[in-house]
């Protein structure tokens, strides 16, 4: 047996379908107004793990990005600070093989042993090089001075900790230099503790080339000349750890550039809307909803005199 369809079911069913319409559109419209395909986590259960998921990485991916600007920045600056120890003693490489000419007579010699005096108050003065307020001879101990102006500075054992940057997911890359590897550690005369000792130590190095200068000990100039390019070559070995470090860290940040592309590229899928298509379907449900109030106003229309007749 068949029910009877009144007016009223007609008109309920109506309703119903024109709230239908009306709700498709304005979920359409509010992708449209937001670019997103996903505006609350009952739009798509599955899809919102994935893009919190992005999300999380993403953040992550970044504060790697931070620590590698970071690390560049430290290893940048050590690269200079070392070219500069490279240039000073260059130059005092130089003064020392013309003083150790023995025809310079006593005035030249006090006038090359002037000069090496100005260069090592350099040498002490980038010895103390501060980046962002922070001492990078010096090890952990950043917030000390690690080598001062003393007239001791020959026995100046500087902090060997290491000063690390998580660049990545487990990998950690120290940026800092050791003053002593740099410097040299104590000489072998030195009466201080130190885990190591060495006699090309730059300062002392430099002021063993100054006290014969100004007494005229040309052999003594002439036998500090290879302990200083001993320290020469530690330097250059320092310097080409620094760059090799460099390259490592150019690498990783490219790496995680590519990953940060990749990560966007995966949430912009998940969570961005196609506009195109939303557009379209904006139309189409914008025709049915109108067609719909079209047909209702036909339905609903009759009058109690229509019913009578």
């Amino acid at each position: 047996m068949v029910g009877r369809v009144t007016q009223g079911t007609i008109t309920s069913q109506l309703l119903r379908n024109i709230n239908t319409n009306l709700s498709r559109m304005q979920v359409t419209q509010e992708k449209m107004s937001t670019g997103r395909n996903i505006n609350r986590p009952s739009d798509d259960p599955v899809g919102i793990t994935y893009a919190l998921r992005y999300r999380s990485d993403l953040t992550v991916n970044e504060r790697y990005q931070g620590n590698v600007d970071s690390a560049t920045s430290w290893l940048d600056f050590n690269d200079t600070a070392l070219s500069q120890v490279g240039d000073v003693l260059k130059r005092i490489k130089e003064l020392a093989v013309q003083g150790s000419n023995g025809t310079n007579p006593q005035v030249a010699l006090n006038t090359v042993a002037d000069e090496m005096d100005q260069l090592k108050l350099q040498l002490i003065d980038i010895s103390n090089s501060k980046l962002n307020g922070k001492y990078v001879f010096n090890g952990q101990k950043t917030d000390q001075l690690p080598y001062g102006t003393s007239s001791n500075i020959t026995d100046v054992v500087t902090d060997s900790g290491n000063i690390d940057f998580t660049i990545n997911s487990g990998v950690r890359l120290g940026v800092n230099l050791n003053g002593n590897d740099v410097f040299g550690y104590p000489p072998t005369s030195s009466t201080v503790q130190s885990p190591k000792y060495e006699d090309d130590n730059a300062f002392y190095v430099i002021d063993k080339m100054i006290t014969s200068l100004r007494t005229g000990d040309y052999k003594g100039v002439s036998a500090q000349l290879p302990n200083l390019e001993t320290r020469m070559n530690k330097v250059l070995a320092q310097h080409a750890e620094i760059g090799a470090k460099s390259n490592r860290v150019e690498l990783v940040s490219n790496r995680l550039s590519d990953l940060n592309l990749n990560l966007q590229t995966l949430q912009a899928k998940t969570e961005d809307a196609d506009l195109e298509e939303l557009i379209i379907k904006s139309k189409v449900d914008e025709n049915v909803y109108q067609a719909a109030l079209s047909v209702g106003a036909k339905i609903i229309s009759p009058t109690l005199v229509d019913f009578l007749n």
